[in-house]
């Protein structure tokens, strides 16, 4: 449902346009008003330009070009939906055949674009206007440095509100939780530090973790019904010692919301398993695998999977519609298929990077590690070997001298590269064993990357900043920040594309350049990484009824190659903020999300 008062509230902000509107026999005849409409202020905007702030005049005709974007006839072809049409009802008071899922959303939309346009948004004030603009010299220079300042405060104010796995009184805890861990699984110091003890001992059920932890009643109903039901599910004793005892989450959300699954994506998951082509497999892997094991989307890059599955379960991961279960006993291949698959690696020259992945590699014993790297060394045109982990975070354990010496065994400066690329997302996952993990890694040269999944557990204002800060102090590079996929069944957890787009501008660009080295993706199926920070690859078509912004993506070889573009439905942000109200924040500091298309 809907407040009706917004009505009144679009007709005051610009009540030329919704007498247009009102005026006009059709829908059809209602955009070529507003076309007139809208041409006649970009005409007046572009006349009178000399008299506005520069960023007001950028921020008024950025919203008209999306305004004009939104009601063109392609843009409702290609998102289904009538934005002029229902505009028209609504002007002409015609509440008989409206949308059952209109909501605020869509009017909170429609409220800042219009607000944009008509230079009536609050996004700026004479306090905005910085003072060292009417100074120069020495004077401008320290008025400046005094105003940089007090950005910096607010951002070191805002770090402070993260706690993460090194500082000492969570340390403190986690000893704690360790300590109690050990003493119901009955192990010894050397088990806790022994990775396969930790893989022996996987967590698989709402039972043994309930031993552990406590649990919310929803938390054990969805562990419960996975089980029940054959889902995928799994935790290593080491990853639990991360969660605070009591279910609350206060601080460790982030950590429970990723491998604790929320029951609708459960019965989701259940309702749709017989259709895992179109449900689950969101980048349609199977149209980008030339062969068994391989995916391959770029020109000079190749994803081999040689093991498939991991030591847990992450809940929104990109593959959970081919893992069977955690550990699978079936997920490695055979070395048949492998070699086959390296050897068609090794048949194309044009190749120079692989990307070893899977499920988690690092998973499959030191032999076979040291059998799949040898091999694709052989190959002379490829240059580097790249692989994706989890086990830093999740098992750090795992990173043991004698792991680390196979791997440095194959990283040769000047002829091959080794990198390891792991998936932290948030602060309290950064831990001393993390760090010492890291850093077997780093002392024998090999670089330590990170991509991070953007989602409501990691978005708070600067959270994703504190975050980089610590990967940063502790040898990791961020690398992506992906947002989050448009699977269905990890709804819970995506955050709109405008509030990775303000994170970007707002958050980011005030950190140091070596805490922002990291690039905002989104990842378009079957084509790859679109650059979300460059707006021509990506446009709004559309705003939903329900208030969810309609994107096209352009792929990334929009200038090489006559490739389709992709179409895709965002979550609202209205309903994004309320999630963020719900959990204590000042919705005034994400005023700006609005502006961001």
């Amino acid at each position: 449902m809907y407040n009706k008062s917004y009505l009144n509230t679009l007709f005051k902000i610009s009540p030329t346009l919704f007498q247009l509107l009102k005026q006009a026999p059709s829908p059809s005849a209602a955009r070529d008003s507003l076309d007139n409409h809208l041409n006649h202020i970009t005409k007046t905007l572009d006349e009178n330009h000399s008299e506005l702030k520069p960023l007001d005049w950028d921020l008024r005709t950025r919203c008209l070009r999306v305004f004009r974007q939104i009601l063109s006839a392609r843009s409702e072809e290609l998102a289904q939906f009538s934005i002029v049409e229902l505009l028209w009802k609504l002007a002409r008071e015609d509440f008989e055949d409206l949308p059952a899922d209109l909501n605020n959303g869509f009017f909170e939309e429609i409220v800042h674009l219009l607000k944009g346009i008509e230079g009536k948004s609050d996004l700026y004030d004479d306090k905005s206007i910085p003072k060292f603009l009417d100074l120069h010299g020495r004077d401008a220079a320290i008025e400046r440095s005094r105003e940089l300042d007090e950005w910096a405060t607010v951002g070191m104010k805002a770090l402070q509100r993260y706690p993460h796995g090194l500082d000492k009184n969570v340390i403190d805890v986690r000893q704690q939780n360790k300590k109690r861990l050990m003493q119901i699984l009955r192990a010894s110091e050397d088990d806790w530090n022994d990775y396969l003890w930790h893989i022996r001992h996987v967590v698989r059920n709402a039972e043994t973790l309930e031993k552990l932890i406590k649990l919310a009643p929803e938390e054990k109903q969805a562990i419960e019904k996975a089980n029940a039901k054959g889902l995928p599910f799994g935790i290593t004793p080491y990853y639990v010692s991360l969660m605070d005892e009591e279910p609350n989450r206060e601080r460790d959300h982030a950590v429970r919301a990723q491998v604790i699954p929320p029951m609708n994506y459960v019965d989701y998951m259940l309702e749709n398993r017989a259709d895992t082509t179109e449900s689950f497999d969101f980048m349609q892997e199977r149209d980008t695998s030339p062969i068994d094991l391989i995916t391959r989307r770029y020109p000079r890059i190749v994803i081999l999977k040689p093991y498939n599955t991991c030591s847990q379960i992450c809940v929104y991961c990109q593959r959970n519609w081919e893992i069977n279960n955690v550990l699978d006993e079936h997920a490695m291949a055979t070395r048949k298929s492998i070699k086959t698959a390296i050897d068609w690696i090794s048949d194309r020259e044009t190749i120079s990077e692989v990307l070893i992945t899977g499920g988690d590699p690092f998973i499959m014993n030191n032999n076979r590690i040291d059998w799949v790297l040898s091999q694709i060394s052989e190959i002379k045109h490829v240059e580097r070997i790249r692989i994706g982990t989890r086990t830093p975070v999740v098992l750090p354990q795992r990173i043991t001298e004698e792991l680390a010496d196979i791997i440095a065994t194959y990283h040769v400066p000047g002829r091959r590269e080794i990198v390891i690329v792991s998936h932290y997302e948030h602060p309290y996952e950064i831990t001393p064993e993390s760090m010492e993990a890291v850093q077997k890694l780093k002392r024998r040269a090999i670089s330590v990357y990170n991509q991070a999944v953007y989602t409501v557990e990691n978005s708070r204002r600067y959270e994703l900043v504190a975050l980089r800060r610590l990967l940063r102090l502790i040898g990791v590079d961020p690398y992506y920040t992906f947002n989050t996929k448009g699977k269905k069944e990890t709804k819970n957890y995506r955050v709109p594309l405008a509030r990775l787009m303000q994170e970007i501008k707002e958050e980011a660009r005030l950190m140091p350049g070596m805490m922002r080295t990291d690039e905002a993706v989104y990842n378009v199926p079957r084509l790859g990484k679109n650059y979300i920070r460059a707006r021509q690859h990506h446009q709004l078509l559309s705003i939903l009824p329900n208030g969810s912004r309609v994107y096209e993506f352009q792929p990334w070889d929009k200038n090489i190659s006559l490739t389709d573009t992709y179409v895709d439905t965002d979550v609202s942000i209205y309903n994004y903020l309320q999630e963020l109200k719900r959990r204590g924040e000042d919705l005034q500091s994400y005023k700006s999300i609005w502006y961001y298309y």
